[in-house]
């Protein structure tokens, strides 16, 4: 074989040799990379919490309450678990407890948060030093039944006498603590919005004793209207107390209007 046949060969075994490298790259299927997945390891307690929003007052059935995954880290030793209480939901329904502050959907549930039907719920909700008094009131003047426990008002005066009322406003910024002798009764309106009982026939207040007895001479001359606070503008109040007008405070005089005669009465 002579040197041009050799350097023949060569160049066409090279050029083979190229070639397949060249197909094998291009047909070569890039391998997917692999993905490390981390698994969760936190760990889970079933917690007691609330299966929906629960209003001061409402007693409490089964389907109020519900056990939801929640951290093991996070658990207090104030929420309830099913670990440490299963049977919770129905001993709260069956022992008729009453939910003794607001609580939202998904909020975790605590004992101090229920009343026992053997408590005495207004007790409980008064606050220190307050008293619980309750006067006569109608649809008509109560705000047309949407006024509810918990909400604040203003109390007014309204005096009748030969087809002239007068009207003043004996306290301000009171809280409601319940409607009709009632914290939880309830019905919802044509939008889906819930209003008072439209048989309002009593409202208890959360007064001071001095303004408890100022109400109680004030039922006596007329009647009491009750007029329903914004609640942006109570929040705006330095303090959550109830304010009674310096003309019905003790000692003060009352004018009273009797078949066309102006007469001034003097409280002690």
């Amino acid at each position: 074989m002579d040197k041009t046949r050799i350097i023949q060969l060569a160049g066409a075994l090279a050029i083979s040799l190229g070639a397949l490298f060249w197909v094998k790259s291009t047909l070569t299927v890039e391998k997917p990379k692999t993905r490390v997945v981390v698994k969760d390891k936190v760990e889970y307690s079933k917690v007691l919490v609330a299966a929906r929003d629960i209003e001061i007052g409402t007693s409490i059935r089964a389907q109020d309450l519900k056990w939801a995954d929640w951290p093991k880290k996070a658990v207090s030793g104030k929420m309830i678990t099913r670990e440490r209480q299963p049977d919770a939901i129905s001993k709260f329904t069956n022992d008729g407890a009453r939910a003794r502050a607001p609580m939202i959907e998904g909020e975790p549930v605590i004992a101090s948060k229920f009343l026992m039907a053997n408590s005495g719920f207004l007790a409980m909700t008064l606050k220190k030093g307050m008293r619980a008094i309750a006067v006569r009131v109608s649809v008509e003047t109560g705000a047309g039944g949407f006024i509810r426990p918990n909400d604040r008002v203003d109390v007014l005066l309204v005096r009748r006498n030969k087809g002239n009322s007068f009207a003043d406003v004996v306290l301000s910024n009171v809280r409601v603590l319940a409607i009709d002798q009632t914290t939880i009764k309830a019905t919802k309106g044509k939008n889906g919005d819930k209003v008072a009982d439209r048989s309002i026939k009593t409202a208890t207040l959360e007064l001071t004793p001095e303004q408890a007895k100022a109400i109680a001479r004030a039922e006596n001359m007329g009647q009491l209207t009750l007029v329903l606070r914004s609640l942006a503008e109570s929040e705006q109040l330095h303090d959550d107390m109830p304010h009674l007008s310096p003309k019905f405070a003790a000692g003060g005089d009352v004018r009273v209007l009797r078949s066309g005669v102006m007469t001034r009465q003097v409280r002690n």
